[in-house]
């Protein structure tokens, strides 16, 4: 069964109608289901398939692929020395197909191309060449390695330019899929506790799969996280190996982020990680964008000057807040350290994310869902030292307001006290002043259940309760 994913299972079904060939990238974060969508919407219809292998090089890849050609029909498949070789062969092997439409499936496709091995000549070679002259083909790619696909594939300037005749960004699940998932496993989540896995997981489906029914939150979390063996104690380390050829610097990146809640400037992290300025880092950067664990962003009315960079990534941040503190090995680690300050640190940052990846949702329960605006995080740093601000969450409309965003993690409604009033007029009156706005800034609470009415409540111009982030 598959939660969700009907606008791209429409998209990989009317390939079916189409009167020419298709050349198809499918991208996505690993784990995030795009070889499960692929196989569940063509079910038995998939002509070939093959899956690129991990650190293998050239010799290992054409065998595994040759035995692939094989497999699925070629009876007569010489040892390929070359992909254009293999390429050769595939074509053998399709012609002989008496199917209507001719689908194939090439996953991971980033493995395949190893150092020195001509795959991308070769594959331009085939669909230029063969493919596209054809009307009987569909030839979908697929990676988790999303920099590759968008530089190597959909975005390549050579043999391949504009020869993508579609791409499918495949993005995580949101709260609303999950709570789906979540009901059809009988798990038996609370909405709260839909959140708080969300949290520490993101919308992440193959993680979610690993949920046991008749255990409570906390029991799996342990389980799959602190106990020796457990099916995501070594999921951080194999996540982003997979997806970089060479992760170091990505992985010092990630860690400089790790511990700013507002993000860094690309000079200060160049500082904290003792990286060189120079094309390697850029790309490691850039990468990590393009993969979805890091956003990068601009103050409001600054376009392109000291741009922020902050980690997005809700199972990255888990990994740092927790994964990494159990020095012990304690199996309950998760259960040991719930409600105390660790936990309740984490919580707050984990769940701002969560808030960022729904800005759907927030502006539809705001009103303004059809109105152009973009999301940013603001501070402040006075030069005297003294305590600055910093904002969680600023939505700029084009409509001419800004709403600037508390988010709040606290599992009963929320009081705002005279002092918490203050402290959040602060805020308003220091972004007006620095940021020279002449838009109306609106406050807005986003909290687990509300705030408690009359009093200084009345001072607050929005509020956004879970409930409205499941729409």
């Amino acid at each position: 069964m598959i939660i969700g994913r009907k606008t791209e299972q429409k998209r990989l079904k009317d390939l079916l109608k189409s009167n020419q060939s298709e050349f198809v990238a499918v991208y996505g974060r690993r784990r995030v289901g795009k070889t499960f969508l692929i196989r569940e919407t063509f079910n038995r219809k998939i002509t070939f398939q093959h899956t690129g292998i991990l650190d293998a090089g050239l010799p290992e890849q054409l065998k595994e692929f040759k035995e692939s050609l094989k497999s699925q029909g070629l009876e007569r498949c010489p040892e390929p020395r070359t992909w254009y070789d293999a390429f050769h062969l595939l074509e053998k092997l399709l012609s002989a197909s008496p199917e209507k439409k001719k689908i194939v499936f090439i996953d991971e496709m980033p493995w395949l191309d190893t150092p020195k091995s001509n795959f991308i000549r070769a594959l331009d070679h085939f669909w230029n060449s063969w493919a596209s002259a054809r009307k009987d083909i569909i030839l979908i790619v697929c990676g988790s390695a999303t920099s590759w696909i968008l530089n190597k594939i959909i975005n390549n300037y050579g043999g391949l330019h504009n020869r993508i005749t579609k791409h499918i960004y495949l993005r995580p699940f949101n709260l609303k899929e999950c709570e789906e998932y979540v009901k059809a496993g009988k798990f038996g989540f609370t909405r709260l506790q839909v959140i708080e896995a969300y949290m520490i997981m993101g919308g992440i489906p193959f993680y979610w799969s690993y949920f046991e029914k008749g255990k409570s939150l906390s029991e799996n979390i342990d389980r799959m996280f602190f106990t020796p063996k457990g099916e995501l104690s070594n999921e951080f380390n194999a996540l982003y190996r997979s997806l970089f050829k060479n992760p170091e610097p990505h992985l010092a990146i990630i860690k400089a982020l790790s511990g700013c809640k507002s993000g860094l400037t690309r000079e200060i992290i160049l500082s904290k990680t003792g990286l060189d300025d120079n094309a390697t880092f850029s790309k490691a950067l850039n990468e990590l964008e393009q993969s979805d664990f890091v956003r990068k962003f601009n103050f409001i009315g600054n376009k392109s000057k000291n741009a922020v960079f902050q980690l997005i990534d809700n199972f990255t941040l888990f990994y740092y807040s927790f994964m990494v503190q159990n020095g012990d090995s304690n199996p309950h680690f998760w259960s040991a350290n719930f409600g105390k300050p660790l936990y309740n640190t984490w919580a707050g940052l984990a769940f701002e994310k969560v808030c960022m990846q729904h800005l759907e949702q927030i502006k539809k329960a705001l009103g303004f869902n059809a109105v152009i605006s973009s999301a940013h995080s603001w501070f402040y740093r006075p030069q005297d030292g003294s305590k600055g601000v910093q904002i969680d969450l600023l939505i700029d409309r084009d409509d001419n307001v800004i709403n600037l965003c508390e988010i709040k993690y606290y599992k009963t409604k929320f009081k705002v006290t005279e002092e918490e009033y203050l402290r959040l007029e602060h805020c308003r009156q220091t972004f007006i002043e620095h940021s020279k706005t002449q838009k109306s800034v609106l406050l807005t609470m986003i909290t687990v259940d509300g705030i408690f009415e009359g009093g200084f409540a009345d001072e607050i111009q929005n509020q956004i309760t879970v409930n409205q982030l499941f729409d």
